[in-house]
């Protein structure tokens, strides 16, 4: 099975890559390697959720939003690598969390995105990751997600950098 079709299985799609709200680019691609900036829960131009982690928003819905962000980066992926099939594996994720204060359970949040990955690239889906709680995040938003992904070399890129916006 590919990744299109896992992400089918699980009834899920990948959103348009959503556009930056600030001044950096979303996707650069250097060699085989492709980075994402951090992603925020945005669907239709709208956080899904927003809040400390902790105290207005549980796990379970941090998580939730965790799923969305990982989503968003993993459409600017694909966008960079020419589809989601030509991602061939995920390399690191950066998950940091709007934790409330005396909240450490930010890998439970992370795990949420990381099992997200495992089942739509079965083993190439496993990474290293780092969880991080932080005091405040853009718009408010209950989490914020950076990906590493290598990618099929394509033709008259490998070596090369480049900006996706």
């Amino acid at each position: 099975m590919t990744p299109e079709d896992r992400l089918k299985t699980l009834g899920l799609e990948l959103p348009p890559a959503p556009a930056p709200v600030g001044s950096y680019v979303p996707v650069i691609q250097v060699g085989d390697l492709v980075y994402t900036s951090g992603q925020i829960p945005m669907r239709g131009g709208k956080l899904v959720a927003s809040g400390k982690v902790g105290s207005t928003l549980s796990i379970e819905q941090a998580g939730e939003a965790a799923r969305v962000a990982v989503l968003n980066a993993l459409a600017h992926t694909a966008s960079a690598a020419g589809g989601l099939n030509n991602i061939v594996r995920i390399v690191r994720l950066g998950v940091y969390v709007n934790s409330s204060k005396g909240f450490t359970d930010q890998a439970k949040v992370a795990n949420a995105a990381s099992d997200l990955l495992v089942q739509i690239f079965a083993d190439a889906g496993r990474h290293v990751r780092a969880a991080v709680g932080a005091g405040e995040l853009p718009l408010d938003s209950p989490v914020e997600i950076e990906m590493t992904a290598q990618v099929s070399k394509r033709s008259g890129q490998a070596g090369q950098s480049h900006n996706y916006i």
